[in-house]
């Protein structure tokens, strides 16, 4: 068994490879550790804000599992279409600094707007959307910057350490909001201006210290959309596009497992945002060494086992252990999960892509998998409602296993000349 060429970084001179390989894993950057610290603290900022959202709609607001599941998959699906808007405008004018720090700001500004939508779910709705608007808009230009500040060699390990900041970001999230509640005697609008305050230094941070990276393109070449559409034309691209989709549709969201646990053993809603912590906590120990693991042994293995790790989740949703022992599985296995397929999917996209449509192709699959996400929220939502959580889970599992067996079909075992490795445009 071997990998396909788009998941074997290497060069013909073994000796210089192996030195290369050395250097770049010793040192990701500054540029990545900026970058990281600008998410840490904007996924503070969110979660402050999100921790207890799937418990407040469903409980609080009285949502059936199928509206939730219309807005949770709205929540990350909706905006795709301005993740490839990003992705190509920062292409295009050479800046994805610029345009990521646009990202960044409307979600900080969307902070404030929860501060005058009040109790009315319309208006939560639309803030909402405004914040995923800024991340959708962000993503792709963001992520883009992470390869073009790392040697490829050493993507796994500088997409890891990005994570790993970004999910401290999401483990301390809660925490930051419980503490500035018993603070501020339980005002929540004491939680978003904080909320505000902390993305808004998160912004300033991007702007001092995070350094544009862009190609060597002459500054008159410029991005045109059509372009862009020859992406779609290399067979390492067309792979992974559909490799995310299929993995994008095994992904029920966190609110429904973390929904899901909740019912199974009957916890308290006060003690519901923690669920989210231990998820984080194990991404964040993770992150690290599963990136620098793949760097190691390859990338498609490791995206296997975190979907793999997926199926198992599901199971044990419904399966004979209960207790302590459940829940530490579940989150050690969910945050493992993260830490094996979200960084690591954008690694491995990075070599295979031309670095002037570097950003347009990363939102290019990062859209697919989106969308393939909205559509797996609002069907499990739909199978809940109607057959109830055992059946949905149970088709939520067989829905990974065969996502998980085609993908596998699609990157390993695929034998491709050394002229698929490249897109040319």
């Amino acid at each position: 068994m071997y990998l396909s060429s788009i998941d074997r970084p290497g060069s013909d001179d073994t000796h210089a490879e192996d030195r290369s390989r050395l250097r770049g894993l010793t040192l990701v950057g500054g540029n990545v550790f900026a970058l990281g610290t600008v998410s840490l603290l904007t996924d503070i900022s969110a979660e402050m804000v999100t921790a207890i959202l799937p418990v407040y709609l469903v409980f609080g607001l009285s949502m059936s599992p199928l509206a939730y599941g219309m807005i949770d998959g709205i929540y990350t699906g909706a905006t795709a279409l301005l993740r490839l808007v990003g992705g190509y405008v920062a292409d295009r004018v050479r800046k994805p600094k610029a345009v990521a720090g646009i990202g960044y700001a409307m979600s900080a500004l969307a902070k404030l707007g929860l501060l005058a939508a009040g109790r009315s779910a319309g208006a939560i709705g639309l803030v909402i959307a405004a914040d995923r608007a800024g991340k959708g808009l962000r993503t792709a230009p963001r992520d883009a910057l992470i390869t073009l500040s790392a040697p490829p060699q050493a993507l796994g390990r500088a997409f890891g350490v990005h994570r790993t900041m970004d999910s401290f970001g999401a483990f301390l999230g809660p925490l930051v909001a419980l503490a500035v509640l018993a603070a501020a005697g339980q005002a929540v609008d004491a939680v978003l201006v904080t909320s505000f305050c902390i993305a808004a230094l998160g912004v300033l941070i991007l702007v001092l210290f995070v350094r544009d990276r862009h190609d060597e393109r002459p500054p008159a070449a410029v991005v045109s959309p059509r372009e862009a559409l020859t992406l779609l034309r290399a067979a390492p691209v067309r792979r992974l596009l559909t490799a995310a989709c299929l993995l994008g549709f095994a992904v029920i969201g966190d609110g429904f497992v973390y929904l899901l646990l909740q019912r199974r053993e009957e916890m308290s809603i006060g003690t519901f945002p923690l669920l989210a912590v231990g998820t984080s906590l194990a991404y964040l120990l993770l992150a690290i060494p599963v990136g620098a693991l793949a760097d190691r042994i390859g990338r498609v293995p490791i995206v296997l086992g975190g979907y793999t790790a997926l199926v198992v989740v599901y199971l044990l949703l419904f399966g004979p252990l209960h207790g302590w022992p459940l829940l530490a599985l579940v989150l050690l296995l969910y945050g493992f999960f993260y830490a094996a397929t979200d960084g690591v999917l954008m690694a491995l996209a990075g070599p295979v892509l031309p670095e002037h449509l570097r950003t347009t192709g990363i939102a290019l699959i990062q859209t697919g998998q989106a969308l393939a996400y909205l559509a797996s929220s609002i069907l499990f939502g739909l199978a809940w409602q109607m057959w109830g959580p055992v059946t949905a889970g149970r088709l939520a599992a067989a829905t990974a296993v065969v996502a998980v067996v085609a993908t596998a079909f699609l990157l390993i075992n695929r034998s491709t000349t050394t002229t698929d490795t490249e897109v040319t445009v």
